[in-house]
């Protein structure tokens, strides 16, 4: 007999659409590939049973009404919802959810949040003392207003207390979780048969960063330093040093530090190394180069530094990176 995963996603008014309906494919697929053994029953629960408008105005059906769930919860998926505001867009929390949340997770095997779901499991509780992540937009408002949460806005996933709380970032990386949870029950053959389906071509880990560097950071107020950042990825083998940056700007060295660390929430010397390990990620997925060329060419300039900076920020090596993300033509 397979055994049974019941998976139970909340639904509430203005819930993302994508939240809900690409893990229930992933789940759905997984179930498929599998013959029907892989266990997985997918169920919608909401405040009420019935009708539940997403924020891209389709209507879901929810299956159960909150109260109907019980204690025989599996996999409990919490998605998200914002609202969007003059300072951009801002995570909702509704109490009853957050409520029901409370509950319900003690008696779940496992609890993974969806995009800004995360802050509904925040609220909760559940994350007190722990790392997460979140869609990068709303990261900042995490972070504020729960201290007690360590949030990294990089990561497509962290899986935290045994496997037992995963944290999603947004939007479409809730098939990189969902990818992730059926590679944990049944193994990852199994999750990258669903994969194919899904035609994810690239299958990303946790450590694998939500946004290209350019993109981690939001435009500066003064446009030289977004000029000077564009410079810099079309430079990154050149001479990137803080005295050369300062100079291009016209800056004696401290004011400049001082500048750009305001504007792009970095010190120059973290952006650049940021930005050449993005370079070397690249090659490593596209070429089989050596890693002495893909050193020099990303501005690393030699196979230990790059060695060094790729633990430093994806926590793996060169080799083992490009094992699992090289993308093969043949």
């Amino acid at each position: 007999m397979p055994i049974a995963h019941r998976v139970v996603i909340a639904v509430f008014p203005d819930v993302d659409l994508l939240d809900v309906t690409g893990p229930a494919e992933v789940f759905a697929l997984a179930d498929r590939e599998t013959g029907g053994r892989s266990g997985y029953r997918v169920r919608l629960a909401g405040p009420v049973a019935g009708e539940v408008r997403t924020s891209a105005g389709i209507r879901l059906l929810a299956d159960l009404a909150f109260d109907e769930v019980g204690e025989a919860v599996d996999t409990l998926l919490v998605p998200g919802a914002v609202d969007m505001t003059d300072d951009g867009p801002r995570a909702r929390l509704d109490p009853d959810v957050v409520s029901w949340v409370r509950r319900t997770a003690p008696h779940a095997r496992r609890v993974a949040s969806v995009c800004v779901g995360a802050h509904v499991l925040a609220a909760a509780g559940l994350l007190k003392g722990r790392t997460a992540t979140t869609h990068w937009s709303t990261a900042a408002q995490l972070a504020a207003e729960h201290p007690e949460v360590t949030v990294d806005p990089d990561p497509i996933f962290v899986r935290s207390d045994r496997g037992r709380l995963w944290t999603g970032a947004g939007i479409s990386a809730c098939l990189d979780l969902s990818l992730a949870l059926v590679a944990e029950d049944l193994g990852e053959d199994t999750a990258l048969a669903v994969a194919r389906q899904l035609v994810m071509y690239l299958k990303r880990q946790g450590g694998q960063s939500q946004f290209s560097v350019p993109l981690s950071r939001p435009a500066s107020a003064r446009r030289d330093i977004d000029e000077l950042r564009l410079w810099i990825a079309d430079h990154l083998d050149g001479d990137l040093s803080a005295e050369v940056l300062a100079s291009r700007m016209c800056l004696s060295e401290r004011h400049f530090a001082r500048v750009f660390k305001q504007e792009t929430g970095v010190g120059p010397a973290a952006y650049v190394e940021a930005a050449r390990v993005e370079a070397a990620r690249r090659l490593l997925e596209a070429t089989d180069v050596p890693l002495d060329q893909v050193a020099t060419a990303s501005g690393l300039g030699s196979v230990e530094t790059l060695h060094r900076a790729m633990r430093r920020r994806l926590a793996t090596t060169p080799a083992a990176y490009r094992r699992r993300f090289r993308t093969r033509t043949d």
